[in-house]
Protein backbone atom coordinates (compact mmCIF):
# COMPACT_ATOMS: atom_id res chain seq x y z
CA UNK A 1 0.00 0.00 0.00
CA UNK A 2 1.53 3.22 -1.20
CA UNK A 3 0.34 6.87 -0.69
CA UNK A 4 1.79 9.01 -3.57
CA UNK A 5 0.08 12.36 -3.28
CA UNK A 6 -2.29 14.85 -1.28
CA UNK A 7 -3.65 17.93 -2.82
CA UNK A 8 -6.12 20.64 -1.69
CA UNK A 9 -7.70 22.50 -3.47
CA UNK A 10 -10.63 24.90 -4.51
CA UNK A 11 -13.43 23.90 -7.23
CA UNK A 12 -13.89 27.42 -9.51
CA UNK A 13 -16.04 27.91 -11.70
CA UNK A 14 -13.82 27.55 -14.60
CA UNK A 15 -11.34 25.08 -13.01
CA UNK A 16 -9.46 24.25 -10.15
CA UNK A 17 -6.87 25.72 -8.36
CA UNK A 18 -4.90 24.09 -5.87
CA UNK A 19 -3.76 25.42 -2.81
CA UNK A 20 -1.47 23.10 -1.49
CA UNK A 21 0.22 19.51 -2.04
CA UNK A 22 3.05 16.85 -0.73
CA UNK A 23 4.11 14.32 -2.67
CA UNK A 24 5.97 11.11 -2.15
CA UNK A 25 7.78 10.15 -4.95
CA UNK A 26 10.75 8.09 -3.76
CA UNK A 27 9.88 5.13 -5.03
CA UNK A 28 10.51 6.53 -9.00
CA UNK A 29 13.79 7.16 -10.31
CA UNK A 30 15.54 10.62 -10.05
CA UNK A 31 14.55 11.97 -13.26
CA UNK A 32 10.88 10.64 -13.21
CA UNK A 33 10.09 12.33 -10.22
CA UNK A 34 9.17 15.63 -11.57
CA UNK A 35 7.45 14.53 -14.31
CA UNK A 36 5.38 11.81 -12.49
CA UNK A 37 5.00 15.50 -9.94
CA UNK A 38 3.61 17.19 -12.63
CA UNK A 39 1.33 14.25 -13.76
CA UNK A 40 -0.28 13.87 -10.23
CA UNK A 41 -0.85 17.89 -9.76
CA UNK A 42 -2.34 17.91 -13.29
CA UNK A 43 -4.71 14.88 -12.42
CA UNK A 44 -5.97 15.79 -9.29
CA UNK A 45 -7.34 19.16 -11.22
CA UNK A 46 -8.55 17.70 -13.72
CA UNK A 47 -10.60 15.05 -11.39
CA UNK A 48 -11.78 17.82 -9.25
CA UNK A 49 -13.24 20.06 -12.21
CA UNK A 50 -15.33 17.06 -13.04
CA UNK A 51 -16.57 16.29 -9.77
CA UNK A 52 -19.73 17.93 -8.36
CA UNK A 53 -19.98 19.20 -5.31
CA UNK A 54 -20.73 17.25 -2.17
CA UNK A 55 -19.64 14.42 -3.60
CA UNK A 56 -16.90 11.68 -3.50
CA UNK A 57 -15.26 9.48 -6.02
CA UNK A 58 -12.60 6.93 -6.80
CA UNK A 59 -11.20 6.37 -9.99
CA UNK A 60 -8.62 4.70 -11.65
CA UNK A 61 -5.87 6.50 -13.70
CA UNK A 62 -3.31 3.91 -14.92
CA UNK A 63 -2.01 1.60 -12.12
CA UNK A 64 -3.06 4.70 -9.87
CA UNK A 65 -6.50 5.01 -7.39
CA UNK A 66 -7.11 8.56 -7.25
CA UNK A 67 -10.02 9.43 -4.34
CA UNK A 68 -11.52 12.87 -4.84
CA UNK A 69 -13.70 14.65 -1.84
CA UNK A 70 -15.15 17.75 -2.89
CA UNK A 71 -17.04 19.83 -0.49
CA UNK A 72 -20.59 21.70 -0.18
CA UNK A 73 -18.78 25.16 -0.22
CA UNK A 74 -16.02 24.06 -2.70
CA UNK A 75 -13.26 22.70 -1.30
CA UNK A 76 -11.71 19.57 -2.63
CA UNK A 77 -8.99 17.24 -1.63
CA UNK A 78 -7.37 14.53 -3.65
CA UNK A 79 -5.07 11.11 -2.58
CA UNK A 80 -3.48 9.22 -5.53
CA UNK A 81 -2.54 5.90 -4.05
CA UNK A 82 -1.70 2.39 -5.44
CA UNK A 83 -4.69 0.37 -6.15
CA UNK A 84 -4.35 -1.85 -2.61
CA UNK A 85 -4.98 1.19 -0.94
CA UNK A 86 -7.91 1.24 1.27
CA UNK A 87 -10.64 3.92 -0.21
CA UNK A 88 -12.16 3.78 3.05
CA UNK A 89 -8.67 5.26 5.08
CA UNK A 90 -8.38 7.31 2.06
CA UNK A 91 -11.49 9.73 2.54
CA UNK A 92 -11.10 9.45 6.09
CA UNK A 93 -7.86 11.29 5.47
CA UNK A 94 -9.34 13.64 3.02
CA UNK A 95 -12.36 14.56 5.81
CA UNK A 96 -9.82 15.51 8.04
CA UNK A 97 -7.13 17.38 5.96
CA UNK A 98 -10.21 19.37 4.29
CA UNK A 99 -11.82 19.89 8.08
CA UNK A 100 -8.32 21.37 8.97
CA UNK A 101 -7.56 23.40 5.70
CA UNK A 102 -11.12 25.09 6.48
CA UNK A 103 -10.13 25.96 9.76
CA UNK A 104 -6.75 27.11 9.26
CA UNK A 105 -6.91 29.43 6.00
CA UNK A 106 -9.64 31.34 5.48
CA UNK A 107 -12.43 31.02 2.87
CA UNK A 108 -11.68 34.47 0.87
CA UNK A 109 -8.26 32.75 0.29
CA UNK A 110 -9.13 29.98 -0.86
CA UNK A 111 -9.92 31.08 -4.51
CA UNK A 112 -6.85 32.78 -5.23
CA UNK A 113 -4.62 30.69 -3.07
CA UNK A 114 -1.43 28.81 -4.28
CA UNK A 115 0.40 26.21 -2.33
CA UNK A 116 3.11 28.66 -2.10
CA UNK A 117 0.84 31.49 -0.32
CA UNK A 118 -1.13 29.13 1.55
CA UNK A 119 -0.34 28.86 5.26
CA UNK A 120 -1.75 25.04 6.18
CA UNK A 121 1.41 22.93 6.72
CA UNK A 122 -0.30 19.85 7.86
CA UNK A 123 -0.04 17.81 4.25
CA UNK A 124 3.76 16.52 4.57
CA UNK A 125 3.03 15.19 8.28
CA UNK A 126 -0.72 13.70 6.78
CA UNK A 127 0.90 12.09 4.04
CA UNK A 128 3.76 10.87 5.85
CA UNK A 129 1.55 9.03 8.88
CA UNK A 130 -0.73 7.53 6.57
CA UNK A 131 1.66 5.37 4.59
CA UNK A 132 1.14 2.88 6.96
CA UNK A 133 -2.87 2.89 7.04
CA UNK A 134 -3.04 0.37 10.16
CA UNK A 135 -0.65 2.78 11.98
CA UNK A 136 -2.93 5.98 11.18
CA UNK A 137 -6.14 5.15 11.25
CA UNK A 138 -6.94 3.29 14.51
CA UNK A 139 -10.30 0.86 12.86
CA UNK A 140 -7.94 -0.43 10.13
CA UNK A 141 -5.53 -1.08 13.32
CA UNK A 142 -8.41 -3.16 15.15
CA UNK A 143 -9.22 -5.06 11.30
CA UNK A 144 -5.81 -6.27 10.95
CA UNK A 145 -5.45 -7.37 14.43
CA UNK A 146 -9.18 -9.14 13.83
CA UNK A 147 -8.04 -10.88 10.53
CA UNK A 148 -4.86 -12.15 12.02
CA UNK A 149 -6.42 -13.46 14.68
CA UNK A 150 -8.76 -15.02 12.49
CA UNK A 151 -5.45 -16.94 10.55
CA UNK A 152 -3.84 -17.95 14.07
CA UNK A 153 -7.56 -19.68 15.12
CA UNK A 154 -7.56 -21.39 11.70
CA UNK A 155 -3.82 -22.94 12.22
CA UNK A 156 -4.86 -23.84 15.46
CA UNK A 157 -8.17 -25.81 14.13
CA UNK A 158 -6.67 -27.03 11.22
CA UNK A 159 -3.59 -28.45 13.41
CA UNK A 160 -5.75 -30.10 15.82
CA UNK A 161 -8.42 -31.44 13.11
CA UNK A 162 -4.57 -33.15 11.73
CA UNK A 163 -3.99 -35.03 15.15
CA UNK A 164 -7.60 -36.53 15.13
Amino acid sequence: MKLYSLSVLYKGYAKAVLLKAAYDVSSFSFFQRSSVQEFMASTSQLIVECSLKGSKASTKEQEYLCHVYVTNDSLAGVVIADSEYSSWVAFTLLEKVLDEFSKQVDRIDWPVGSPGTSQYAGLDGHLSRYQNPREAHPMTKVQAELDETKIILARKQNSCCAIM
